[in-house]
């Protein structure tokens, strides 16, 4: 059903280190302005999923598209170029640069490359966006853990991405933030972006996901709402062990 009009379509992925099989046979679409959560336990390949799409690494069979054109194989800076824009587990900074600038470079790198004065802008319209705007000129030192993750996303959507990858974009907030961090997403999704989020804090994916995957040991082992799939017994099994199940 979604795979004529899919942004991104996944289709038999595996990414083999050796004999160790990371992701295995993995397919899914995501629809246009859908915000999809991928889910599973630690090392079930939720990152490794993320590096194939956004050419971090090369998968070692499968085919992904965006929007109809194969981006697998591509280099990553090619594949943003395409309109993938991405967040990282560890925040990702240039910290020789202060707030606009890094968000800048993610104006004239990005999939909508813009320069000089039209950069500028846009960066302040970004960081207006992510509630940074009056620490536009801050360097990158000065700032908390949470607003460094808004700088990274604030420079992700300044080169206006066709599909956005939030790896773990929640991870490490204290409760405070946490809740900021939902509403910040919250606010993504009613804009229509197109979204893919990898994360463990199901508060997030049940108030934010329209579907979810979940993955462990490398597999797809279910796929549905966020209720149908944390309610699954499989999911359950995977995530607590067979005596919780």
């Amino acid at each position: 059903m979604r795979q004529s009009g899919a942004v991104l379509s996944v289709k038999g992925v595996t990414k083999r280190f050796g004999g160790l099989v990371a992701v295995s046979n993995m397919s899914f679409d995501v629809a246009e302005h859908e915000m999809v959560g991928v889910i599973g336990p630690n090392g079930s390949g939720k990152t490794t999923m993320m590096n194939v799409i956004s050419g971090a690494l090369k998968p070692t069979a499968g085919r992904i598209a965006l929007k109809g054109r194969k981006i697998s194989g591509m280099a990553p800076q090619l594949i943003a170029r395409e309109g993938v824009g991405r967040t990282f587990q560890l925040v990702r900074l240039l910290p020789g640069l202060n707030v606009i600038e890094n968000v800048m470079a993610g104006a004239v790198y990005g999939h909508r490359r813009r320069w000089g004065r039209e950069a500028e802008d846009f960066a302040h319209d970004m960081l207006d966006l992510v509630g940074l705007e009056a620490m536009s000129f801050a360097p990158i030192s000065s700032l908390t853990y949470i607003d460094q993750k808004r700088v990274e996303l604030a420079r992700v959507l300044a080169g206006e991405p066709e599909l956005l990858l939030l790896d773990e974009w929640l991870a490490g907030l204290n409760p405070s933030e946490l809740e900021t961090g939902i509403e910040l997403i919250h606010a993504l999704r009613n804009e229509g972006r197109t979204v893919i989020l990898v994360e463990h804090v199901m508060d997030a994916i049940r108030s934010l996901c329209d579907r979810c995957v979940v993955i462990a040991s490398g597999a797809k082992i279910a796929e549905g709402t966020p209720d149908e799939v944390l309610s699954d017994r499989e999911v359950i099994r995977s995530y607590l062990g067979d005596d919780d199940a």
